[in-house]
């Protein structure tokens, strides 16, 4: 069982070699992308579900910051 353990893991490790090596400029920008809304929609929920007093307005820009941030980002794909 600890040879399987072994080889699975190493076998995962190579997989993410080969998806990190073969990343361009460009989707790497389309990561940063998709992180910066995926982080976006997640400040914007806590500060409408979650804090119902000033804080929530707070994390709600912030939120629309990072979907501001990730429009540039979109933006910028094949132009640099």
């Amino acid at each position: 069982m600890k040879a399987k353990q072994v080889t699975l893991k190493l076998t995962i490790f190579a997989i993410i070699k080969i998806l990190i090596m073969a990343m361009n400029k460009n989707t790497v920008l389309a990561w940063a992308t998709y992180i910066m809304i995926f982080t976006g929609i997640s400040l914007i929920a806590l500060g409408a579900f979650r804090y119902n007093e000033v804080a929530g307005w707070g994390f709600a820009a912030v939120g629309i910051g990072f979907f501001a941030n990730a429009w540039v980002f979109n933006a910028l794909k094949g132009r640099v």
